[in-house]
């Protein structure tokens, strides 16, 4: 019923429909979204600073974001 629906529109509007007949308020989405990138932040510094740490360097470069962004990826997928 549901993915009969969602086929005739575009699925922006399908998602939009879906949250308005469920009732969600749209600023705690946006914030829900909003903590959950600065999670993945978090961890990702959090990864990067133990891999400089790991190569004994005091500073955070890009080569160590790099190394560690796969692994913060697969982790944050869920």
């Amino acid at each position: 019923m549901l993915a009969a629906e969602s086929g005739s529109r575009d699925p922006q509007a399908a998602a939009t429909a879906n949250f308005r007949r469920r009732h969600v308020n749209f600023q705690s989405l946006e914030i829900d979204v909003f903590l959950s990138c600065l999670l993945f932040l978090k961890r990702l510094a959090t990864e990067a600073r133990l891999k400089a740490i790991e190569d004994r360097c005091s500073v955070i470069k890009s080569a160590h974001i790099r190394a560690v962004a796969k692994v913060v990826l697969k982790k944050s997928r869920g």
